[in-house]
Parts: C-alpha cells; structure tokens; sequence
C-alpha cells in the first residue's frame, strides 16, 4: 500500500437554499479524495429566517457567505451567482476540482462544463436530486448517507487524556478522526495511511495536534482507544479495531 496523497486545490460552492448544515463533517472529508479544500463559499441571502442554521456552521469552517437578495420573485441569483464564480475560477487555472453542495439540477449545465476541462466534480445532495445533476457529477454523493454512516466516538478513559486536552473537546477530535479513517483507503488488513487519515481530518478544521498536547498526529492515535498505530517503513499507519 503506498503513501501517496491526492495535492489538488479544491474548491466547494454551496447552495444554501438547498443543503443542509448537518452534512458539513462528512462532505469535507471526501472531498479530500480530491485535495485540500481551500476555496469554501457558501451562497443564499442572509436575510432569510431558513439560512440561520448556517451561521455558526460558516463560522466554524471557515466558508466564505455570499449575499444574494431575491431581486425578482420565483428567480434564483443565488444559482446564477454560484455558476459565475466556478466558472471564474475554472478560468482562473488555479483550481483542479470542484465540490457542488445542493440538490438542484439547474447545476446540470455548470457540472458538464467543468467536467470538459478535465476536472473532477463531487456533487452532494438528498436522494430526491433529479438524475440529471447526479449522473453529470463524477461522483454524487447522498448526503443523508454520508451522515447516517458517522460512527460515534468511543469515550476516553481518564488516564489516556493528556492534561492539556480541553474540557468536552475529547469526543469531537474523536469523532473527527473516525470518520476520517473511515473514509480514507484501506489496505487488507485494514489499516489506513496515516497522511490520508490526517489529510481529511485537516480539511474539516484548522487541526493541529499540538493543540491537544500531542507531538505528532500518531502519539494521538495511540492515545485514543479503539485505534491500532502500525509503523512502517513506507510511513505509519492506523486501524480502527472493531
């Protein structure tokens, strides 16, 4: 099994009007299927009562909100918006795949046209997403699955948590790491690059493990119960026992 990482600059658009904020986690990380996640933009207009369970989600990721206003009745600028910035930043030559957060299939035409240039684009959706956008994207993903497959975190014995560890942080970072392990490729015996494992879990936060009072990414591995860290000369590797 070799270490290698996907290095692509990834860009994710969402379409606020139509995905939710509870799928945020489990998008990010496969999107790192593609590369790091360094273009977040998330568009609708702010000023709608139904948006306000994305504020604090924007915050905490770091996405970019774009105001749209409902200039004219039954039209929507957020769309016409979304497609101007992904083409501009296909244009721009800087970004290599794209991520489409929504379930509207207005964003047929826009997926087909990045897909031309060569690049790769994950669309993530509810089950209802018409064909048409899902069989446009190289992958489309059922959010409501994605979630479902979130796997809680085991608890941290006291005597494993280091001092520095944050009060009621434990099951969160936890968690973070499951689902990135869970996503990343495995070999037969199970175990995962341990870089992949980081990668995805760095594209959900700023993480660092220096914030929890770890060295390296593996001494917290090999902290948290329920994970088996096995070196080797090709890199490290982790497992999660099950």
């Amino acid at each position: 099994m070799t270490d290698t990482l996907p290095t692509g600059n990834v860009a994710l658009l969402i379409d606020a009007d139509n995905a939710s904020p509870v799928a945020i986690d489990p998008v990010l990380t496969a999107l790192a299927d593609l590369g790091t996640v360094n273009v977040r933009r998330i568009y609708g207009n702010w000023n709608k009562p139904a948006l306000k369970g994305w504020e604090a989600v924007a915050l905490r990721y770091a996405l970019e909100p774009q105001q749209q206003f409902d200039l004219t009745k039954g039209k929507n600028a957020t769309d016409m918006k979304m497609t101007i910035d992904a083409m501009d930043l296909l244009a721009s030559g800087r970004v290599t795949g794209f991520g489409i957060m929504s379930s509207d299939s207005d964003f047929m035409p826009l997926v087909t046209r990045i897909r031309q240039d060569g690049l790769k684009v994950y669309g993530f959706g509810r089950s209802t997403t018409p064909e048409g956008f899902r069989a446009a994207c190289n992958r489309f993903i059922d959010v409501a699955e994605l979630v479902a497959r979130k796997e809680p975190a085991p608890p941290i014995p006291a005597s494993t948590t280091p001092g520095k560890v944050r009060e009621g942080i434990e099951s969160e970072v936890v968690s973070m790491l499951i689902d990135a392990y869970n996503a990343s490729k495995r070999d037969a015996g199970g175990f995962a690059s341990l870089s992949e494992v980081g990668l995805r879990a760095s594209n959900r936060s700023s993480f660092d493990v220096r914030n929890y009072g770890y060295g390296r990414l593996s001494d917290m591995f090999e902290a948290v119960p329920g994970f088996i860290v096995d070196r080797r000369d090709g890199g490290a590797f982790v497992k999660l026992k099950k």
